[in-house]
């Protein structure tokens, strides 16, 4: 069973924070082969909010909302364990993180994830571009 967990940046507790890092890295860095700075001195920001799918203390998926320099929100570093995929822990975090929000959502798309995000309004903007070496499109839901 899992449980829906959400905290903005401050309030984020520290056993939480390095499980949600620990996934991060876990994916992203070791799965992807992709090394880059995931430490970027955005996840402990007052308007930075995290969602999280957990059993118990394990994190499964997870995902931050940025503030965007002049208004709208940012949706990235969107990750499920290896362990945990194709249950749809990826779409619970997005509609949790979507609900009752009013303004532009933008995030940038491993190409592959792009239906994940259509669902929820998300439209492709602009040409593939690489980021740390993994196709990504831009995709903005307005709002």
């Amino acid at each position: 069973m899992t449980t829906l967990h959400r905290a903005f940046g401050p309030d984020l507790a520290a056993a939480d924070l390095y499980e949600i890092l620990r996934l991060r890295s876990d994916v992203f860095v070791v799965e992807q082969d992709c090394v880059y700075a995931d430490i970027d001195g955005l996840d402990l920001l007052p308007e930075t909010e995290h969602l999280w799918l957990a059993s118990g203390t394990e994190v499964l998926a997870c995902l931050r909302v940025l503030a965007e320099p002049g208004g709208g929100r940012r949706i990235g570093r969107v990750v499920t364990a290896k362990s945990a995929r194709g249950q749809g822990l990826a779409a619970q975090l997005m509609a949790a993180a979507l609900e009752g929000a009013t303004g532009e959502f933008v995030l940038d798309a491993q190409t592959y994830a792009q239906q994940l995000y259509a669902r929820f309004g998300f439209v492709s903007e602009g040409e593939e571009f690489l980021e740390d070496g993994i196709p990504h499109i831009t995709m903005r839901r307005p709002a």
